[in-house]
């Protein structure tokens, strides 16, 4: 299948901080399969889409877990949730 303008412009990635970022759209689709919050503990404090913003970015560049740049959540919790 080859690319019209029309497709890649629906599936354009400009505008975002990296390729790797989820549209809204997708994180329609994905948010449902992460996991819920738990009744007991303490209430979490980590952003999932965070999580699998850097989860894509790694996926995406191939870099080390512990390269992961800051604007991400620590890695540790990154590979926690992977």
């Amino acid at each position: 299948m080859a690319w019209t303008e029309t497709a890649r412009r629906d599936h354009a990635r400009r505008g975002r901080g990296c390729s790797s970022d989820l549209t809204e759209r997708e994180w329609g689709l994905v948010a449902p399969l992460l996991p819920g919050p738990r009744r007991l503990g303490r209430p979490r404090t980590t952003d999932l889409r965070a999580v699998v913003k850097a989860i894509q970015y790694i996926a995406s560049t191939g870099c080390q877990w512990s390269q992961l740049p800051r604007d991400f959540p620590p890695f540790t919790t990154v590979q926690r949730y992977f």
